[in-house]
């Protein structure tokens, strides 16, 4: 039957079996912590102690009162939600610079003259914040109970000294940033100002929102005179049209004439003409006509107006070559027309000059009122910086004449409210707590120690871990019976493995091998085991024992049975059944004995079969195949036989064996075997292949096993009377004896 799997999570009877397991060293353990902390409570020193209160406020009323930067300046703020600044300044008090002043100061020395050191006076410092207060308890022990009051006074003195210091390097620290940082300021203010100075003057910007508005404005009028001016160079030029028309060919003249006056030497003269009249005008206003400077200007016109002439008839014989006589004919009517031909020639040469001049004017404002919108962004961005770096100025100006103010008071975040007081009676450590605690710590060192010791042993403990690992169907739980005697000295024939199932036939022990002929029989009902080969993983687990008791038993049911010893390496069976080895298993092999002649009966029904004279090859004879000639032979001559063989790991004997059996009874011992051997064994037996009947749990403890049924078959065996149980044993050996004899 395969054993059920329960969950681990939590198994607090298997830690309980691990504290009983180890109870002798982790009682040491304890004993030993509780001497130790007895002998620290006997020779404890009074102590006194001293009581001081510190009030905190989260900012100097008067520095806020006088600044705003005095305000901020030594705020008692936590960085989280969750911590308390009341919890840091108890570490700033307790801090080394402030205690190794107070020893200083208080010249506080050892019983040898040497000054204390940090780590002894720290021992004897309390600071506590009270709940729900922003008052910290700060208390010292000593000897001396004026000493312990002169330490906590010094010590919250010298806090608050350092507070006010603190505070005023807060604003030393702060008037050294801004004495640096105001000239930077400044620089970059006068760049901005700078900056924005020059894109003014760049763009000829005055205000750009005005002259947004009068662009418009502008725009619109100059639309409106260019489509008048057009209306009047079209008025102009259907005019000029229709005097072409009616004056024909005469008009060149009119052209000619146009011309001449467009001609660049007569501009020249003209405009020189122009220049001596004015002078001239001027002078005679000033001077009479008989004045030097009158007539010399006269003079100069005459000569400006004769050349005047000469270059215009130069120009007009110029043009008139290719003209015949009959064209330069006319009356007054057509140089009537030929003059308003030129003066509308003209005044549409003017017009035209006007619209492209409007035209011009309007594109420039337009071009303007274009790029208005960048030159408005640009102009706000100069300005924002300007105010910026204005702004930061001003706060720096402002900041420094704060923080002159703040670091020139001697105010903290710290007050006094309960100078130190001494207690009347000593507060030394109660010797009942001392006690106590190391009773507790004794206790926290016994599982230690039990748990250490448990990791230490890489034994498996109990049956359940080792049917874990082996996952075989379990057969019985065989009893530890020398766990009783670990104190006694054990006698010799107490070290032989005992057959219990014959001498106590009524234990529980023996009951268990019983239990275990019975699973076997109940493994196949429909095909009788008749050959079983035992094992074990390593040495000392009991398979021998197991083996001589399962024959007994099966005996004990009128079965012809034969326990063979095939351990013909270290066999013991002949010592457990007290018989001589001089012949046996070896010697059948070699000699091609039948096993009748070899096997010795020692009980009614029970023949052994030694091992023999030991080989220098087991291996050889016990895979012969006379070995296996000899296991059918004693198939046919008894009803079951039982191989003791080696253990599995050590050599390869039992593997052999098991080829000519009904299959292996393999078996386990807790806390004799270790995990890795217990897999290592699992691992060959599936590896095989053979046919695993279960496993035979020997040597339980039943105190240590978590699901052991021990406790009840105790009580069921006390219950019977000793006085028929020994009648019974008297009786049932003589008959055993008998039966031998015979």
């Amino acid at each position: 039957m395969e054993h059920q799997d329960y969950p681990e999570d939590i198994d607090f009877q298997k830690y309980w079996l691990i504290l009983k397991r180890h109870w002798l060293p982790a009682t040491m353990v304890w004993v030993l912590t509780t001497i130790g902390a007895l002998g620290v409570a006997l020779v404890s020193e009074k102590q006194y102690q001293a009581y001081g209160k510190l009030k905190f406020k989260k900012q100097s009323t008067t520095s806020a009162l006088v600044t705003e930067a005095g305000e901020k300046i030594g705020t008692l703020e936590p960085l989280n939600l969750q911590d308390s600044p009341i919890d840091t300044e108890a570490e700033v008090l307790r801090s080394v610079p402030i205690l190794m002043q107070a020893i200083e100061e208080l010249d506080l020395t050892t019983e040898e003259g040497e000054p204390i050191s940090y780590e002894s006076f720290r021992e004897g410092l309390g600071v506590k914040a009270l709940q729900g207060t922003d008052v910290l308890l700060v208390s010292y022990k000593s000897p001396e109970p004026e000493e312990a009051e002169a330490v906590v006074n010094r010590i919250m003195d010298t806090y608050i000294d350092n507070n006010v210091l603190v505070n005023r390097a807060e604003a030393a620290a702060a008037r050294a940033f801004i004495n640096e940082q105001l000239p930077k300021t400044e620089k970059e203010l006068q760049k901005a100002e700078a900056a924005l100075r020059t894109f003014k003057e760049q763009y000829n910007i005055v205000k750009l929102e005005e002259e947004a508005s009068l662009s418009v404005i502008r725009i619109s009028e100059l639309e409106s005179q260019i489509d008048q001016v057009k209306a009047r160079v079209e008025q102009q030029t259907a005019r000029i049209e229709d005097l072409q028309n009616k004056i024909g060919r005469p008009s060149e003249e009119a052209l000619l004439q146009s011309n001449v006056s467009s001609s660049i030497e007569v501009q020249q003269l003209r405009e020189e003409l122009q220049e001596i009249e004015k002078r001239l005008a001027r002078e005679q206003s000033r001077f009479r006509d008989a004045h030097p400077m009158v007539l010399k200007l006269k003079q100069q016109k005459a000569q400006l107006s004769a050349e005047l002439e000469q270059q215009v008839n130069g120009i007009v014989n110029r043009q008139r070559q290719p003209l015949q006589a009959r064209d330069l004919q006319g009356g007054e009517l057509q140089n009537v027309l030929i003059e308003s031909l030129v003066s509308y020639e003209a005044e549409r040469k003017g017009a035209i000059e006007q619209l492209r001049s409007l035209i011009r004017s309007r594109n420039e404002h337009q071009q303007r009122a274009q790029i208005l919108p960048r030159l408005k962004q640009m102009e706000q961005d100069l300005e924002r910086q300007v105010d910026a770096a204005k702004s930061t100025y001003e706060i720096l100006l402002k900041r420094l004449q704060e923080v002159r103010i703040a670091e020139n008071q001697n105010v903290g975040n710290a007050q006094i409210i309960s100078p130190a007081m001494v207690s009347e009676y000593p507060v030394s450590t109660s010797r009942k707590m001392i006690l106590a605690l190391g009773i507790v710590l004794g206790g926290v060192f016994y599982v230690v120690t039990a748990f250490l010791l448990e990791l230490i042993d890489p034994s498996i403990k109990t049956s359940k871990e080792l049917r874990k690992i082996l996952n075989y169907t379990l057969l019985a739980m065989i009893p530890n019976t020398q766990r009783k005697r670990r104190f006694r000295r054990r006698k010799i024939e107490d070290k032989l493995p005992q057959v219990a199932v014959i001498k106590n036939p009524t234990s529980m022990i023996g009951e268990s091998y019983r239990m275990l002929q019975a699973n076997l029989n109940f493994l196949s009902p429909d095909r009788k085991l008749q050959v079983i080969v035992v094992t074990s993983s390593v040495t000392k687990e009991g398979k021998s024992t197991v083996a001589a008791n399962l024959a007994a038993a099966m005996a004990e049911l009128g079965n012809r049975v034969l326990l063979m010893d095939a351990d013909l390496r270290h066999p013991i069976q002949h010592h457990i059944w007290n018989l001589t080895n001089a012949k046996g298993l070896s010697d059948a092999i070699v000699g091609q004995l039948q096993p009748h002649q070899v096997a010795r009966p020692v009980a009614p029904n029970l023949d052994v079969l030694p091992s023999g004279v030991i080989p220098p090859n087991s291996l050889a004879l016990l895979s012969s195949k006379r070995m296996n000639s000899l296991v059918q032979d004693c198939r046919e001559a008894y009803d079951c036989v039982i191989l003791d063989t080696p253990p599995l790991l050590l050599v390869a004997d039992a593997l052999t064996v098991s080829k000519m059996s009904d299959g292996i009874l393999l078996v386990a011992r807790p806390g004799l075997i270790d995990s890795a051997s217990a897999n290592a064994a699992k691992q060959r037996l599936d590896q095989s292949g053979q046919t695993v009947l279960g496993i035979a749990m020997n040597g339980v403890v039943g105190e240590t096993e978590p699901d052991s049924y021990f406790h009840y078959a105790e009580i069921y065996y006390k219950e019977n009377s000793h006085e028929n149980i020994d009648g019974g044993r008297k009786k049932m050996s003589e008959e055993r004896k008998k039966s031998i004899s015979h």
